[in-house]
């Protein structure tokens, strides 16, 4: 194949005949086929387009949930895929697969291991610290201090927390390593997506709330708040029993409970398929979101919008949006909450969003029936604030100010606007560097400024334990102060 250079930028064409999540592509070496390991509705699989006639089809099914790697053979007459920690071989024609074994064994000495891996953190951090000057540490000295603990650690927790105090010294965000070992046979706990009655004290489980999205509420189901879980697949619930080892290992599987409802002294059973705890805490975070919606629209009558942002990232995004101009769209203003948002890089996008103006109006003879910018918020927001904003949710609030857009209402944030290098090492820690500075309009660098709101309210914990949010209900009256006084 020669490849005709001149213009190529000008030549671009789309290969594929459909757009999905690619996580590897090749082009055989006749430029007869593409092949692209692809996720679909059921997960990744290896895909192959024939590039002259555009005839597409699965090639060899995987239907994994993570991505992988393609490599071709000399005469592209096999692609070898690894995924999920094992290789297959796929023929390029047929689609026949064939696991690719592979036996051997090493003598790991994961103390020297360790050893060497300490050096190529050290280094990192020299090669890739946002500031030349390390923030004035004296890191050769401080590597040669933390290398005498190194003998003495004979396991990956303890060299984690030995590098997250070495990468501490820093005093810079995004910094500190972690390790976790997934074990299989752990325990994994369900759950009902219920809050429990705590004063009740005779047996069973008395059901103070059911979460909406709970596997109790089902078609056709009589359970209700205030009835009371006697025994869970058969074993009697008797008071100060741990009944959590009863769900171990119970999500999505079919669990007999049996109920009994005090007001009307009947008793019954019904099958329930408990949620995992993750799920659970989604069912938990959408009924945080709601509740603080309700109090925004009841508060105001109406009048003010609410949305949080979970995270900094494309899908927390497209949440925000489809809420913002969907349910909220015709609201007067909108609260942004970005409370305990964890950073990813949104802030472009949500400042943008957010000062958008109205610059045209479409009218019939009767009534106005439309208006640009139709994309971006146009009307007043204010935005709320707390010290768990980390990273971008730092960076967002700081340019919110900066662009003049409105009142940032809460906790001081603390100063972590930075870009981050995250490596994971051979061994399964993980470490970071801040590799990139962020600077203001001023130009001053925001890592380690901490914003201050400009209206700085505390949610109390006994006011917060009744339900009550001080920091939302101060967005509202400031919110309201404003479009009165326009």
């Amino acid at each position: 194949m020669e490849i005709d250079w001149d213009g190529l930028t000008e030549r671009k064409a789309r290969l594929t005949i459909h757009s999905s999540h690619l996580s590897d592509a090749e082009v055989t070496h006749d430029g007869k086929y593409l092949l692209y390991f692809s996720r679909g509705e059921k997960g990744f699989d290896l895909w192959r387009t024939e590039l002259r006639t555009k005839e597409t089809k699965v090639l060899a099914k995987f239907g994994g949930g993570r991505g992988g790697a393609l490599e071709l053979d000399k005469d592209s007459k096999n692609v070898f895929v690894l995924s999920g920690g094992t290789i297959i071989k796929v023929e390029v024609e047929s689609g026949k697969k064939k696991p690719v074994t592979i036996q051997g064994e090493m003598v790991l000495n994961e103390n020297a291991e360790r050893d060497y891996l300490y050096d190529h953190v050290t280094r990192q951090v020299k090669k890739k610290f946002y500031d030349p000057g390390l923030h004035g540490a004296q890191w050769d000295m401080l590597t040669t201090e933390y290398r005498r603990f190194l003998p003495h650690i004979n396991n990956n927790y303890d060299f984690q927390e030995m590098l997250s105090e070495l990468l501490g010294e820093l005093n810079a965000s995004h910094t500190g390593a972690r390790y976790r070992h997934s074990d299989p046979q752990g325990d994994q706990t369900a759950s009902f997506g219920v809050f429990f009655d705590r004063t009740y004290e005779g047996d069973g489980l008395k059901i103070a709330e059911i979460m909406e999205g709970s596997p109790l509420v089902q078609s056709g189901s009589k359970i209700t708040e205030g009835v009371i879980i006697e025994k869970i697949d058969g074993v009697i619930i008797t008071p100060g029993l741990n009944y959590y080892p009863m769900l171990n290992r119970k999500a999505g599987k079919i669990v007999l409970v049996s109920i009994h409802n005090p007001k009307s002294s009947e008793r019954w059973e019904e099958k329930v398929k408990p949620i995992t705890l993750r799920q659970e805490s989604q069912l938990l975070y959408d009924r945080w979101v709601k509740r603080n919606r309700k109090i925004t629209h009841e508060l105001t009558g109406g009048r003010l919008g609410y949305m949080h942002i979970r995270g900094m990232s494309d899908g927390s995004y497209r949440i925000f949006i489809d809420a913002v101009m969907g349910e909220e769209v015709n609201r007067e203003a909108l609260i942004v909450d970005s409370r305990f948002n964890g950073g990813g890089d949104l802030v472009d996008d949500l400042t943008t969003f957010l000062s958008g103006e109205r610059y045209q109006v479409f009218k019939a003879p009767d009534r106005n029936i439309g208006f640009e910018s139709q994309r971006r918020w146009t009307k007043p927001s204010i935005v709320l604030v707390c010290e768990s904003n980390y990273s971008d949710a730092h960076c967002f609030p700081a340019a919110y100010r900066d662009l003049g857009i409105g009142k940032i209402v809460g906790m001081p944030v603390p100063g972590t606007c930075t870009f981050v290098w995250w490596e994971m090492l051979q061994n399964g820690v993980v470490f970071g560097i801040p590799n990139l500075g962020v600077a203001d309009k001023s130009g001053d660098i925001l890592e380690n400024k901490q914003l201050e709101p400009d209206i700085k309210v505390m949610n109390e914990y006994d006011k917060v334990a009744t339900g009550s949010d001080q920091q939302l209900e101060r967005a509202v009256k400031e919110l309201l102060e404003e479009l009165e006084n326009k």
